[in-house]
């Protein structure tokens, strides 16, 4: 069968990944393998970083703790409240845990002196269906009430999220909205797992051989986290896809890249919320394959987008810091 054409790599990147080693499908003993990596310790990660840690389990319903990592500036002002990023990690919510792609939201730490609080919600096939997003959801509330606490200003708490983590910050944004609490000021979903039909143009193109993440990928990873589930049992919560209203929804940054399966659904998304009336900056990286940034930050194309990326957190966190301070 002859592939479709597709958005050729940026040839800088596509260099990086000659290195890298790719995978075109994904089944149960590959992820007892992946998962058998050994990953970074957490001091590891924040070493060299002017950053002290906190460690919250907050109890769920079903008897187990959601882990919190709160993770603030060694430098900060006690009596100043700062803004928040709420942070949720990728890996196809099969993979991973709460340091995932710590070094993103830590930039925005050492640049704006925001609190990132990092969530360690539940993985398939051990959980299913909407159990990771209440997770989420359930952390993030704790965050909003112990705000004081914390030294966060609950006016300016940013849910983001790569890949996974992604479609759960717009799944998390749905829920908070529908539930009426807690507020959030503004949802960064970097290249986002937001639909599980994967029936898109761009999930047709990258199949059929190795890759980052392919539609064969994809489809192993929504199969593992519905369990089972039909179509029409599919919660928008967990596939943001399926929401029919995205009005009254805090303000959105999608960014993704031309090279990759999410490209048409992460555009469908923005465009969605435009058309409900709410506000999304779109970026399509072109050449970028997916999660390109959080794999080869150095790269030029990765410099860029990160930096389009923070300098719209800061225009947020300004505004919403102006916001705050003419309604009190």
């Amino acid at each position: 069968m002859t592939s479709m054409p597709r958005p050729a790599v940026d040839p800088e990147l596509h260099a990086l990944l000659a290195g890298m080693p790719l995978v075109e499908r994904m089944d149960e003993q590959i992820l007892a393998q992946l998962r058998a990596l050994p990953s970074p310790s957490p001091d590891s990660l924040l070493a060299g970083r002017r950053v002290v840690r906190r460690e919250v389990d907050v109890p769920a319903e079903d008897g187990a703790a959601v882990r919190l990592s709160v993770l603030h500036p060694a430098d900060r002002d006690p009596g100043v409240p700062a803004p928040c990023v709420y942070w949720m990690h990728g890996g196809g919510m099969v993979l991973g845990d709460r340091f995932g792609q710590i070094d993103i939201p830590l930039e925005w730490l050492e640049r704006f002196g925001v609190v990132v609080v990092t969530v360690e919600y539940r993985l398939a096939p051990e959980a299913t269906g909407t159990a990771a997003v209440e997770d989420c959801h359930r952390g993030l509330a704790w965050v909003a009430a112990h705000a004081g606490e914390l030294g966060v200003d609950p006016g300016r708490i940013v849910v983001a999220g790569i890949s996974a983590g992604g479609g759960l910050a717009a799944g998390l944004c749905l829920l908070a909205r529908d539930r009426g609490t807690p507020a959030i000021a503004a949802q960064l979903l970097i290249c986002p797992m937001l639909d599980h039909r994967n029936v898109t143009v761009s999930s047709r193109q990258y199949s059929g051989e190795p890759g980052v993440w392919t539609r064969e990928t994809n489809e192993f990873a929504w199969r593992t986290l519905l369990g089972g589930r039909d179509d029409g049992e599919v919660s928008p919560y967990v596939s943001p896809a399926r929401a029919t209203d995205l009005s009254g929804l805090p303000t959105a940054y999608v960014d993704t890249g031309s090279a990759e399966v999410f490209r048409d659904e992460d555009v469908a998304y923005a465009s969605a919320i435009w058309a409900a009336g709410g506000q999304a900056e779109l970026h399509v990286w072109a050449g970028g394959p997916h999660g390109f940034d959080a794999q080869f930050p150095q790269a030029q194309l990765s410099v860029t987008a990160r930096r389009t990326r923070g300098e719209w957190l800061g225009r947020i966190l300004r505004g919403a810091a102006v916001g705050g301070a003419a309604g009190r």
